[in-house]
């Protein structure tokens, strides 16, 4: 069976072993490989090809392409599922925050998801033959995440999702408008509804880090 793929990575080291990997994979599948290692030059192929890819397989994090808007893995889906829209993909990525992976999932709906801390390169070619036939795979961290923390993580909406992944990342509170469609006022009322969901009276940024950290949001 013929199968053709797009691997966006933006180490070529890791390009070069999945390609090792899935060339020996026992389903008879022929593989034509095409790459590309950052946002930008994953757009400009993505939306300039004549080949209609029947995966993409990614990393989520990847140097951007501001002038597109286009920060991450995760903002190169849209645009694969508008000038691909037969292709599945297959999202890697080295972040286990249960925050950013339950976005992840949320938001961009890949058909795989697989955290890389969790999978040999077995689990690789298993997961890619599962996704090639149509079906979804996660590997075991979204599994667990899927469960007991997910239903914790559902409590709090997307966008107090966000100011934690926010916080977590350095971002002060003063400079948080301008990473989400909020005015300093809302984020504030916000911060209040985060810190009791958190049982913390009062409390710093610091102090909402580490009670995310300790009961596995981030």
């Amino acid at each position: 069976m013929e199968v053709s793929v797009l691997i966006i990575d933006d180490h070529s080291p890791i390009i070069e072993g999945y390609k090792s990997i899935l060339a020996y994979n026992p389903y008879g599948y022929n593989l034509t490989i095409q790459t590309a290692l950052s946002c930008e030059s994953a757009y400009e192929l993505i939306s300039t090809t004549t080949t209609s890819f029947d995966v993409v397989m990614m990393d989520y994090t990847m140097p951007p392409f501001p002038e597109k808007n286009i920060h991450s893995g995760a903002d190169l889906v849209p645009i694969i599922r508008q000038y691909l829209p037969y292709a599945k993909i297959m999202m890697m990525t080295s972040h286990s925050s249960s925050l950013l992976l339950l976005k992840l999932m949320e938001e961009c709906k890949p058909e795989g998801l697989l955290v890389k801390s969790d999978f040999s390169a077995q689990e690789l070619i298993i997961a890619f033959d599962v996704i090639v036939r149509g079906e979804n795979y996660f590997s075991s961290t979204i599994h667990g995440l899927m469960n007991e923390a997910s239903k914790k993580v559902k409590v709090l909406d997307s966008y107090n999702q966000q100011i934690i992944l926010l916080l977590s990342e350095g971002i002060k509170t003063k400079n948080l408008p301008d990473h989400l469609h909020l005015s300093k006022s809302a984020i504030d009322k916000r911060k209040v509804f985060i810190k009791e969901f958190f049982d913390l009276e009062k409390g710093s940024d610091e102090d909402i880090i580490r009670e995310a950290r300790k009961q596995g949001f981030i």
